[in-house]
């Protein structure tokens, strides 16, 4: 098994939850036996993001990623955009048309919306609080061939670069955008509706659902709208106040 390998199952393990891994060890005994009985030992899980990360150095580590097939039609990598020492994070799907071509998170119509949102919301909760200063990323830094869902490879290769992200900001909440989003922070298989109003945690740091604003575009969706205002509301406050 490559080291590339290895990381990545250690990645996957770590999301689960587990802490610690277990190594068998041969240990002889009593010669009359003729054999080995194994042990156990614990080994402590590396860290998945190296000492004196910063978010430049995961840019860097990216590159000019070919790692999986969103590649092949991208235009532009979009890494983050925002406060670098944001006290809240905005994670979406992954980048559109828009996104793809200009570099960055959130610029297209559901990208207004969701400057709107979040400058429209604080203003009138008193908060003074405008889009650059939060933080905003995406599950896979690469725009999917007509916008389709991600692939769970495509979510597994570039969250490693998102768990990055999120440990050198260490923001005191994060607001998940959408499905995709959340499955890829939380695990599991619940939606929104079943996810939202209510707080989690991914590593520690408490973490709120809501509705992608793609989403709230449709005009029939006025209650997902409403839920949404109220969904940020808590956040804001929970962050800000």
């Amino acid at each position: 098994m490559s080291p590339e390998e290895l990381r990545r199952k250690i990645e996957y393990f770590k999301d689960l939850g587990v802490k610690e891994l277990y190594r068998r060890e041969a240990v002889a005994v009593a010669p009359a036996a003729e054999a080995v009985a194994a042990t156990v030992a614990p080994v402590e899980l590396p860290s998945l993001a190296p000492a004196g990360d910063t978010l430049i150095q995961i840019g860097q580590d990216i590159g000019e990623c070919t790692r999986c097939g969103l590649h092949k039609g991208r235009n532009k990598i979009v890494f983050g955009d925002g406060n670098p020492e944001a006290q809240l994070v905005f994670v979406g799907e992954g980048p559109g048309a828009d996104e793809d071509a200009q570099g960055i998170p959130f610029v297209g119509r559901a990208g207004q919306l969701l400057t709107q949102m979040i400058e429209g919301t604080a203003k009138k909760e008193g908060i003074p609080l405008t889009r650059a200063d939060v933080y905003i990323c995406n599950v896979v830094k690469c725009r999917p061939p007509e916008n389709r869902t991600p692939e769970p490879d495509e979510m597994q290769i570039c969250g490693q670069f998102l768990f990055r992200q999120l440990q050198v900001i260490r923001p005191k909440a994060i607001c998940a955008l959408g499905s995709t989003a959340a499955k890829a922070l939380l695990g599991g298989r619940d939606g929104v509706t079943k996810l939202r109003g209510k707080w989690h945690k991914w590593n520690d740091i408490p973490l709120i659902v809501t509705y992608h604003p793609s989403y709230l575009l449709r005009a029939y969706n006025v209650e997902a709208k409403r839920e949404a205002w109220e969904d940020l509301k808590k956040a804001l406050h929970f962050v800000y106040d």
